[in-house]
This record gives C-alpha cells, structure tokens and sequence, in this order.
C-alpha cells in the first residue's frame, strides 16, 4: 500500500502539463518516433500477424513507451512518472494464475500462451451495454444459464425506477447495488451461485463501485473495472477504485480502451499504446488482469481489420514476451437478430482464442444499445472451442478470418449501422429462449461454417 501512496503523491509533485499537450507532444509524437524506430507495418490482408520480430518489436516499443511517458493524471495535470525498476516489477509479480468464484462454481484464469494446450475461459454478458431495468435479470439470465460460460458479466442499468442515472450522483449506489442484487439472484437460479462476475459495471465514477464492496455484493472473489484513460491518462476517481481493491481484496481488471486510428496513428502505434497501457496499469490499476478492448476510431466495433489485428497483436506480443491474464473483449458493430452479428463474432473469437486471450462478449450493437442476448456468447465459446480443438495455425485462422469479413465488412459502410432488435425481441422473457426467427439465423450460421470446414 506504501508504494501505492507514493504514486499518489507523485500525481501532485509530477511534471505539469496541459492535457492537450500530453496528447499531441508526449503520446502521439513518442508513438510516431517508435513506430518508425521499431520498423513497425501492418498488412490489412494479414489480420493475424506472424512475424515473431514483429510481435517482439511491438512489446519493447510499448515498454519504452511506458518508461519514458509514465502516466498523466487528469486530476492534477500532472505526470506520474514510472521507474524502470518499477515497470519491470510490476511486469514480473503479474498473476499467472488467478481463480475467480468460490466452491464448485470457480474457475482459474491463467496466462495463456500462443498454442496453449488449454482452452480459453469464458465471461458472458453484454459490458457497457444499456439494458432495461425490465428485463435486466431476463438478460443476465439468458447468459448465466449457458453452460459453456465460465464468469459472468452485464450491461449496465442506466434507469431506476424511471430516473436517469447520472455520473457522479447518489443513483448511481442504487443502479450499482440494484446491478449485484440482480446478478445474485440471476446466479441462484441457475444453481451457479459462486459463479465469479466482473460487475459494478453501472457506474460511470467511483461512488457505485465503494458502494457493492461488500460479501454480499461483490465478492473478494469477483472482479470490478478500473479504467485507463485515452491514452496513458488516469483520474482520482479511478485510483480511488483502486486504493478501495487493495483494502477490501476484490479482484482488479485494468481496461485502456485504446482508439485505433486515434493518438497512436494505424495498427502498430495503437498496438505499442496498448502494450504500455498494460504495462502501467500493473501498479496505477493495481491490475490483477488485463481486459484487451481496443475500438476503431469511426466504426467502435472490434470486428474491424484494424482492431483485429491490434487484438492479436497485443495478445501475442505479452504471450512471447512476459505472459499475462488477457480477456479480449468482443463487440461487434452489429445487434441480436442479425447473421452479420454472428460473423462477427465468430471473426473476434477466432483471434482472440488463437492470439494466447480469455474472451468477453458481447457487447452487440457497439454496446450502445440493449440488442444483445445469451446466443451470441454460446457462439462465442463454441467458436473459440472449435479452433482450439482444431489446433488451427495462424496462418490457417488468418485465412478463416479473411473469409469471415467478406460475410460481414459491409456493416461498416451501411447507413445506421446494423443494431438489429433488442432483447425483448429475440427471446422469450417466460422460457429465456431465444424466438424461432433468432433460433434459426443462428442454426443457418452455423451449418454454413460447418460445411466450410469449421468442425464445431
């Protein structure tokens, strides 16, 4: 905790700088000169990189990053620089393995490793999705009860009672508690009760967060977000998320949602942002584990070349280099009742298991909408399971991939995107199955990937 103390400190005597000049002068130009430093390209048609230098280079340049920028603090404009010795502390007492739930119902996250004999973990639930306080337990239901779904997530309660819920105001303890009360009862019924969550996701500050710490809320042995900011930045309300971990035990999950396309430039630049991002959250976020989330600038989605390729790039560059608990999250540009929703899961799935991650999905629809549902997480694990039997190369899941986003990429041009329905459309809120017309789409998608050699 002392050394915690000291970086707080360090936020108040760091360096001032404005935050503008963070961005352009510290982030975005260092990027730049260790992009070109490091020779760093990427080919659209290879959305699973395979040059081991490659991968390599990418990890030194995010460290360098790490060790040269540091962190900026929002609160007081000012940067928390990082020592050597520190980051390569933090990067060597990262967790290898990390059990999550209690009694019949844990389950052990591990470091994973490119070809990893064991398959990948699952958490099912829609993260920073809006989801109705009407349905809200149905849609947590309709992820709990999928057997092949090992931790449990949710979208967020963005109404109590008819009242908006507000950052930084008292609603946000009530959405936060109400949030963990329904996850509760959504574990009991389906007789997983010690099942692990990453939860507290229905509150943007810190105040929804310190209110669920509780044996009752969220467990020592459950998860909860503590978030870098775009790019390399942090602010008190997070590091309080944080100093509260350290002091009541529950588990940390870093989450930098690097833009791509943004401050780090293409692919590679977001990819070194990413890996530095990781490498700090080790002592800002007291990280635990590592949530691999980055969006495209214009289209969000993770199913784009771009984010694919960042995905896999990051996964492996940790996984050669110093193998850390990575769970890639899935959010496809596509809602429920759609076949491109299912493509594009299947695309993600596929780089992520391959690419040494856990995964968590999914947040359809961009997670802006309430448009998503327990299928598309079924489909997620079966999918990854299917090419981890397979023991499908990189070369080979780069080609299924390619092939996958002809089915698909047309989303990213199309007016409106392509939300699909919300969940009360797509499943019966008495039976939680999904509708006939749901059923059906997902039955289609998957007998043609089957005929195409995908052995599922």
């Amino acid at each position: 905790m002392r050394d915690y103390l000291e970086l707080l400190d360090r936020a108040y005597t760091g360096e001032y700088i404005s935050e503008e000049n963070w961005d352009l002068e510290k982030v975005a130009a260092t990027t730049r000169r260790l992009v070109k430093k490091y020779r760093l390209e990427w080919d659209r048609n290879q959305v699973i990189p395979t040059d081991h230098a490659l991968i390599d280079s990418i990890f030194q340049a995010g460290l360098e990053l790490a060790v040269e920028l540091g962190v900026y603090c929002r609160s007081t404009e000012r940067i928390i620089h990082l020592k050597p010795e520190e980051i390569e502390e933090g990067l060597r007492t990262m967790p290898k393995t990390l059990v999550m739930g209690e009694g019949k119902d844990a389950r052990s996250l591990y470091a994973r490793r490119i070809g990893d004999e064991r398959a990948p973990l699952f958490f099912g639930g829609s993260p920073g999705s809006p989801i109705p306080e009407e349905y809200f337990l149905e849609n947590v239901l309709s992820y709990a009860r999928e057997p092949l779904i090992d931790l449990l997530t949710c979208g967020t309660l963005t109404e109590i009672g008819g009242r908006s819920v507000r950052t930084g105001q008292p609603l946000e303890i009530v959405a936060t508690r109400r949030e963990l009360q329904l996850l509760h009862t959504a574990l009991a019924r389906t007789g997983r009760p010690g099942m692990g969550m990453l939860a507290a996701q229905s509150s943007v500050s810190e105040l929804g967060d310190l209110a669920v710490a509780h044996p009752n809320l969220l467990r020592r042995c459950d998860s909860h977000l503590v978030p870098l900011l775009n790019e390399l930045k942090l602010d008190f309300r997070n590091m309080a998320r944080a100093v509260n971990s350290w002091e009541y035990g529950m588990i940390n999950a870093s989450l930098p949602c690097v833009i791509v396309g943004g401050l780090g430039g293409g692919p590679p630049g977001s990819a070194v942002i990413n890996v530095a991002s990781f490498i700090v959250s080790n002592l800002v976020c007291l990280a635990d584990y590592h949530i691999l989330h980055p969006i495209h600038i214009r289209h969000v989605a993770t199913s784009t070349r771009e984010v694919l390729w960042v995905i896999s790039a990051v996964g492996q560059a940790f996984a050669r280099n110093t193998p850390a608990i990575i769970v890639a999250d899935i959010y496809p540009k596509s809602g429920t009742g759609t076949v491109e929703l299912l493509f594009e899961t299947a695309a993600n799935a596929i780089v992520n298991s391959l690419s040494a991650c856990h995964l968590e999905g999914c947040g359809s629809a961009d997670g802006k909408l309430p448009h998503c549902s327990g299928l598309e997480a079924r489909w997620m694990a079966e999918v990854a399971l299917a090419v981890h039997q397979q023991k499908m190369t990189l070369e080979e899941a780069n080609t299924w991939v390619l092939r996958l986003l002809e089915k698909y990429e047309h989303v990213f041009s199309q007016e409106g995107g392509n939300p699909g329905k919300p969940f009360d459309q797509v499943y019966d809120l008495k039976t939680l199955r999904p509708t006939a017309e749901w059923q059906a789409l997902y039955d289609q998608v998957k007998t043609e990937l089957k005929g195409e050699g995908l052995i599922i």
